[in-house]
């Protein structure tokens, strides 16, 4: 999971901290979205697939331990719980919730990057090579190494942002980004215009007919998603 950057979710109702945790987590290599309470964690968790959740107990309407209590009934996906409280009973009870780890604020954003590399080390990753090679016809993606190849093995070049793309795409392979989502995951001033530039520059590399793609594919009034061969 190291090797292939992680996608997760910060939910937290304080906008600085959110806008902070986001900035900081993408520094240290993660690709990151955000959501400001449960209700809209839950619509994020709809549409997309995320390794990791960091999640505040103290929100209002719906507190973390509510929303993480629900989330464990459909799904195993790794949470840290952030808050406030840093008595032992409440600690416990996050952990009996669910909870795979618990960091009280005020905390070290360093400490956070550790123990989600932490989680991430002992969570179940694909066997090497298994899913890593993604064949896009007239060519094959390296998911682990980033490289895009030729069927006579030969490299093609690619920028850092159509790496990334890739990669976001390809980890979930037929499901689709939205052009915003998209953006909002590379960061580093990307805007939904400049991700339909990204794409259209990176289907003259691997499709065969760039005008009538057959990999990354445009879902109508949805976003993207790369159907590899």
């Amino acid at each position: 999971m190291e090797n292939i950057k992680a996608h997760i979710l910060v939910v937290d109702d304080d906008t600085r901290l959110r806008s902070l945790l986001q900035r900081f987590l993408r520094e240290n290599g993660f690709y990151v979205s955000v959501a400001k309470n449960a209700s809209c964690a839950r619509q994020q968790l709809q549409n997309y697939q995320f390794d990791l959740l960091i999640v505040d107990i103290m929100m209002p309407e719906e507190t973390g331990l509510q929303f993480l209590h629900k989330l464990r009934e459909e799904s195993n996906v790794p949470v840290i719980l952030l808050t406030a409280m840093g008595e032992t009973e409440d600690r416990i009870l996050g952990l009996e919730t669910g909870a795979d780890d618990y960091l009280p604020k005020p905390f070290e954003p360093k400490e956070l990057v550790l123990r989600i590399k932490n989680i991430l080390r002992r969570t179940p990753t694909p066997k090497e090579n298994e899913n890593q090679i993604l064949n896009l016809g007239l060519c094959c993606y390296d998911l682990m190494k980033k490289e895009l190849l030729s069927k006579n093995g030969q490299l093609i070049h690619i920028t850092p942002v159509e790496q990334s793309l890739l990669n976001i795409l390809g980890q979930k392979s037929g499901q689709v980004f939205s052009r915003e989502k998209l953006a909002e995951m590379l960061g580093a001033g990307q805007n939904p215009r400049s991700i339909d530039v990204q794409i259209t520059r990176l289907r003259k590399k691997i499709e065969k007919d760039s005008k009538n793609p057959r990999c990354l594919q445009t879902v109508r009034g949805k976003g993207y998603m790369l159907l590899p061969s």
